[in-house]
């Protein structure tokens, strides 16, 4: 049986990491608000997600934002507001 003829289309899971955690998903892309979802509990409506760049400026990932899944990705949740000094 091929690929396709079990419904994968040639869509393997990749192994991507958030807030260093490993999760398996399927391709080709997934949305910022899928993203979120993925860990348990899943990160709140007041964490900025952010995708890491390595050697550049990491990419802030929206809820409406398509992400192109590739093994090794790297995400992280930083509080959105931060309070200097608490």
């Amino acid at each position: 049986m091929s690929t396709a003829e079990r419904g994968g289309h040639g869509h393997e899971e990749q192994v991507i990491h958030i807030d260093r955690r490993e999760f398996k998903v399927p391709g080709p892309t997934i949305t910022g608000a899928q993203l979120r979802q993925l860990p348990s509990p899943p990160i709140g409506p007041d964490f900025d997600l952010y995708e890491e760049v390595p050697g550049g400026e990491d990419k802030l990932i929206e809820d409406d934002t398509v992400v192109e899944l590739k093994n090794g990705l790297h995400f992280f949740s930083v509080p959105k507001t931060i309070n200097p000094g608490r």
